[in-house]
């Protein structure tokens, strides 16, 4: 009998569970940085379940709600104790699914997820069926959009655990009944998407597709800015490093500091240039103009390799007390709010006065940077969850990782003012350089003079480096007396 339930019409029923794989593609797992060795699970709630068409609702109070695209199996002949082998025939069909997730709630559900994915409608599926016994299970097409980009591309050629595994693995453990769904786990490309966006997501198979499941965002309407407040507290609206330790009422989202128009952008040709000199060869012409204190001194990048260029977008800490952190620690609050304003190609600096006895950010702060297009992340505090930033692609420089989440040691207090980090100050729109030396600011005033004197200096001891390999003794040609220097001018004009 067919379920009247708009929820469940694409299946035909209400379906008795909803399992879901943690970590499946290797794409996503690579971005984490580790490959499981086996899959792990969790439950969601079937009342999660939502048409395609349907909004999902972020709550008022929280900014971190992330969509990951999944096939979606739909069991038919219940399955126990079934191998690999015989588990596709006991799926009935194939759909496409959405596993929404609020990461501001992750932490305190410990992998379970009940707070973070457990809502009404954070799972939307459909919403057409493919029937499994059309397709080849290895040759699947799992795609997503966001307003309409392309975000998501991949098959289940890149699973680490094939389909039949998955069905046969949850099999040994309980008994898959019929109209189950398994949600197979996201590929790489999710991220946080805000209210008014539009996600779609689609599955293929050949010719055969379910079309795009489509899902709008929308924000959770309360009566004032006190209420919203009050209920992010009451459902466990945590900060984003970790929690809200006081456990007390957090205050509402300030707006944002319009600093943007006011923001100096580098040109193209500018940070092209950049991009060629090493952090060494602009301290050096730095030095020449009297300017020695414009290294972040004591910040080391997360990733060995690390490079980057960008402006700089500020953000600072205060020593933690309590009280303040009761009033300023929760919510939308100041280290928030400069994650997500920094913009395409902006640096996010972080005033953490050297303490590095707890994180300044974590993976998801990480990813919101990544996916806002910011160049990097300096801080002179630790980094949480150092991993899985890492993974994330973005640069960051830091002072080394810490497990303690942000109440411990600091009170997010204020965005786009100047900061002093690792010893420096550094205003909103200073240029920033970082490489394997460390970092360096860069007055944007004398930003074209400098890098061509950088750039002028570096053609010349590439010179100089060539004469030494060949034989030369150093006196005389490093520094070059006017002999020496006759013949360099020579060579170059020739």
């Amino acid at each position: 009998m067919t379920d009247t339930d708009p929820r469940f019409s694409v299946l035909g029923a209400r379906p008795g569970k909803i399992v879901a794989v943690h970590l499946a593609y290797a794409s996503r797992a690579d971005q984490r940085g580790r490959r499981p060795a086996a899959p792990s699970y969790f439950f969601k709630p079937s009342s999660s379940l939502a048409p395609s068409g349907a909004e999902i609702v972020r709550p008022a109070g929280t900014e971190l709600l992330a969509f990951e695209g999944e096939i979606a199996l739909v069991i038919g002949e219940p399955a126990r104790w079934v191998t690999p082998d015989a588990a596709w025939s006991h799926v009935a069909s194939v759909t496409a699914a959405n596993d929404f997730g609020l990461y501001d709630l992750r932490a305190n559900d410990k992998g379970s997820n009940v707070r973070s994915k457990g809502g009404d409608g954070y799972t939307p599926i459909g919403p057409a069926v493919i029937d499994a016994r059309e397709v080849d299970p290895a040759a699947l097409r799992l795609r997503t959009w966001v307003d309409g980009d392309l975000v998501q591309d991949d098959t289940t050629a890149g699973l680490i655990f094939s389909l039949a595994q998955i069905v046969a693995d949850l099999s040994q453990h309980f008994t898959l009944e019929t109209g189950d769904v398994i949600l197979t786990g996201t590929p790489a490309g999710s991220s946080v998407v805000t209210p008014g966006q539009v996600v779609e997501v689609q599955v293929d198979a050949g010719s055969l597709t379910t079309g795009r499941l489509r899902t709008t965002v929308v924000i959770e309407a309360w009566g004032s800015a006190e209420a919203a407040a009050t209920a992010a507290t009451r459902t466990g609206d945590v900060t984003a490093t970790g929690e809200n330790p006081t456990n007390q009422p957090v205050p509402a989202a300030s707006p944002v500091l319009a600093t943007d128009a006011a923001t100096p952008r580098l040109s193209p040709a500018l940070r092209a240039k950049l991009e060629r000199v090493p952090v060494a060869a602009l301290s050096g012409q730095l030095r020449k103009r009297g300017l020695n204190d414009v290294t972040i001194d004591g910040v080391r990048a997360l990733t060995p390799g690390s490079r980057f260029v960008g402006t700089a977008r500020t953000l600072r800490f205060l020593p933690h007390r309590e009280d303040l952190f009761a009033s300023h620690g929760g919510g939308q609050n100041a280290q928030k709010r400069a994650f997500d304003a920094v913009g395409e190609g902006e640096v996010i600096v972080i005033e953490a006065r050297g303490e590095t006895g707890s994180g300044t950010l974590g993976d998801i702060l990480a990813i919101r940077a990544h996916a806002r297009g910011a160049a990097a992340i300096v801080t002179d505090g630790g980094v949480r969850d150092a991993e899985a930033v890492a993974a994330v692609g973005i640069p960051v420089f830091t002072a080394g990782p810490h497990p303690a989440v942000l109440g411990r040691r600091h009170v997010p207090w204020e965005t786009d003012v100047a900061v002093g980090c690792g010893g420096t100050t550094v205003e909103p729109g200073d240029i920033l350089v970082g490489d394997g030396d460390g970092v360096i600011v860069l007055p944007p005033a004398i930003a074209e003079e400098v890098v061509d004197a950088a750039l002028a200096q570096e053609e010349e001891d590439a010179w100089i480096a060539r004469q030494v390999a060949s034989g030369h003794p150093i006196e005389g040609l490093f520094p070059m007396n006017a002999e020496w220097r006759a013949r360099y001018e020579g060579e170059r004009q020739n």
